[in-house]
């Protein structure tokens, strides 16, 4: 396929993610203020934290290597092989699920039952969730590689609109059910996400339209687990690739998730606060979530694809090095002007939504500032999600082995700092050690990126150097609408909110104009794709 047909089909794919991932937050977003007037905080915080955390451990640590490692490279490979190493991830995820469920029943403190009743009924469900998602992965993967774009978004938004009918059924009729409702809601959502791709898959080997695209596999028996004679059963060179991932992946999952096994080993916050905090978070990332990871994504299928792993830039095809060192430089700008927005504006905002989304129990305390300060976080999420895209694509086994240890030291410090952070600062020193976090990899991504293009005259990292004038105007919008905030809100009626939601609006239109006269090129890619 061409770099250019893989450039376009990786942009579709990235607006429709982003798109479903509105939906997602969307539901989530609404499903939370809905929650939040019939449950606790405390049930809502072992949930949201706790139940989520041992679900997504699971589920990162048994796939996500194998996603790397089998997303790179071209689609044309010996599929059989490839399907079985994916279906790895289903031991990988019962072992995953027995180990750290005995953990979380055993070792972690048990909440309260009169106030979160049937905690082991949550545990045993969300580990099981985990499995059955990885039931699916061999079909994720078939569908990533060749771009089935509209497949992920149907099935993604069934599991999602079924998991939030159920869930908002059964808090109406039986709140006293407690953790019941989110394990059935979150089975459904597992179940529905996995019997999606097996129904499309089912019907569509075989099928005149999968002839046409010479799909590599040709009936629904080749996407089990297959010996071939005198062959290996996997192949090799992914099977040592996985391996660095997955060494890498278990750093990063402490990085990614890093507040929360905080919270969850070391019982900093007690499960009230971790429910206002996972409230916080969700809505403080919502934008990050719904543009940021599917652009990443996305754009890590394109790299592998256009780029070779492991081959300096001099060795590669050079029209390919170009449009590769463009789309970097544009991204790099698309992200960090979206960042600087949520940053600028978010600092003035972050009250008022706080209070119009859960009254006074989020807007007073210390809400305001978690939102204003994972407003800053936001910016660096943005940057780093393309520049570790990026140098995820591009590193060979050597590179990502080296890269294991910068992440153990990283994984440490971050642990001690948000430990420390979180005792001197409450609840707002957790995402403090998560910009520290997200700095440093951004450090160590773009000094990667400079190295593999220095040998070229292409400067992708450019593109993290907006417009002067832009920034002056980005200046200025923070000081007056953080003055506004001063003069009319939060507690001067609904004039006053009136009036400083106009103001933003006001400040927010002239930096898009401005953005519309200085980043012309930007803006042509942004159409285009």
């Amino acid at each position: 396929m061409a770099a250019q047909d893989v450039l376009g089909q990786t942009a579709r794919l990235a607006s429709s993610s982003a798109l479903l991932q509105v939906l997602f937050r969307v539901l989530t977003f609404g499903l939370n203020a809905f929650t939040l007037r019939y449950l606790s905080p405390e049930l809502l915080g072992v949930v949201n934290v706790r139940l989520t955390l041992l679900y997504s451990t699971v589920v990162f640590l048994a796939r996500e290597a194998f996603r790397r490692a089998c997303l790179s490279g071209s689609a044309k490979r010996n599929w059989t092989k490839t399907i079985n190493l994916l279906w790895l991830t289903v031991p990988l995820g019962v072992f995953w699920s027995v180990i750290l469920g005995l953990v979380w029943l055993h070792l972690l403190e048990v909440p309260d039952p009169s106030v979160v009743p049937h905690y082991q009924a949550g545990v045993v469900a969300f580990g099981l969730s985990a499995i059955i998602e990885l039931l699916g992965e061999p079909l994720w993967v078939l569908a990533q590689v060749h771009l089935f774009v509209r497949l992920k978004v149907i099935a993604e938004s069934l599991s999602v609109v079924s998991k939030c009918i159920l869930t908002v059924t059964l808090v109406i009729i039986y709140p006293q059910w407690g953790l019941y409702i989110f394990a059935l809601a979150q089975l459904l959502y597992v179940s529905v996400l996995v019997m999606s791709y097996v129904i499309y898959f089912v019907m569509f080997l075989g099928s005149p339209e999968a002839k046409k695209k010479s799909f590599p596999v040709a009936r629904v028996k080749a996407l089990l687990p297959n010996f071939v004679e005198d062959e290996t059963f996997v192949n090799w060179k992914e099977a040592r690739l996985t391996w660095s991932f997955f060494k890498q992946s278990f750093l990063k999952q402490i990085l990614t998730e890093g507040e929360r096994y905080v919270m969850t080993f070391l019982n900093v916050l007690n499960f009230g606060d971790q429910g206002v905090y996972d409230i916080v978070n969700n809505l403080g990332s919502l934008v990050a979530r719904f543009i940021f990871l599917p652009i990443e994504e996305s754009f890590y299928v394109f790299f592998a694809k256009v780029l070779e792993r492991g081959k300096s830039v001099k060795d590669q095809k050079q029209d390919d090095v170009a449009m590769a060192a463009n789309v970097l430089e544009l991204l790099l700008k698309l992200v960090l002007l979206i960042g600087l927005t949520i940053t600028v504006f978010g600092y003035a905002y972050s009250q008022l939504a706080l209070d119009l989304y859960g009254g006074s129990m989020l807007s007073s305390g210390t809400g305001p500032d978690l939102l204003r300060c994972y407003s800053l976080y936001v910016l660096f999420l943005a940057v780093n999600g393309v520049t570790e895209c990026f140098t995820s694509a591009l590193m060979c086994k050597e590179e990502v082995d080296r890269y294991n240890f910068v992440m153990l030291a990283l994984s440490l410090i971050f642990l001690c700092i948000s430990y420390f952070l979180t005792h001197w600062y409450g609840s707002v020193g957790f995402i403090l050690a998560n910009c520290f976090n997200m700095g440093i990899r951004i450090a160590h991504s773009t000094h990667y990126i400079y190295d593999y293009f220095k040998g070229s005259t292409h400067r992708p990292l450019t593109g993290l150097l907006p417009s002067p004038f832009l920034l002056l105007v980005y200046v200025s919008s923070g000081g007056i609408t953080a003055f506004s905030e001063v003069l009319f809100c939060c507690d001067k009626g609904w004039m006053g909110r009136l009036i400083h939601v106009s103001t933003g609006a006001l400040c927010l239109a002239a930096a898009l104009v401005t953005m519309l006269c200085t980043e012309s090129e930007l803006l042509h890619f942004v159409r285009s794709h």
